[in-house]
């Protein structure tokens, strides 16, 4: 799971008991997993999004540095929004984990 650390910063809430979570494997062979907190997304648009992700090779470590800083953070966590049937969601992606809440 995204690490406690990356909740915090995100203001995300933790994983939810009845969650979604559909896994896959990585070009690359890693485990990888979408999770849906919000738990109203159906999952062959979950497994739609999955596959997508692992097909533009998203999962894995990045290296981000914020606005005007001059360091790089590997591992921080990306923010997106994604549009699932008529719904617009918040994702977060960090590693091999994207989580999606409500936006």
């Amino acid at each position: 799971m995204i690490q406690d650390a990356a909740i915090e910063e995100e203001g995300l809430q933790p994983v939810r008991a009845d969650a979604v979570i559909i896994e896959g494997k990585t070009k690359r062979g890693k485990p990888c997993k979408v999770i849906d907190n919000t738990c109203q997304v159906p999952r062959q648009e979950l497994q739609a999004l999955l596959d997508d992700l692992i097909e533009q090779e998203h999962f894995g470590p990045s290296g981000l540095s914020m606005a005007g800083g001059n360091s790089i953070r590997i591992g921080a966590p990306q923010s997106a929004h994604v549009q699932l049937g008529n719904d617009i969601y918040r994702m977060i992606l960090v590693d091999y984990e994207a989580r999606i809440e409500v936006f």
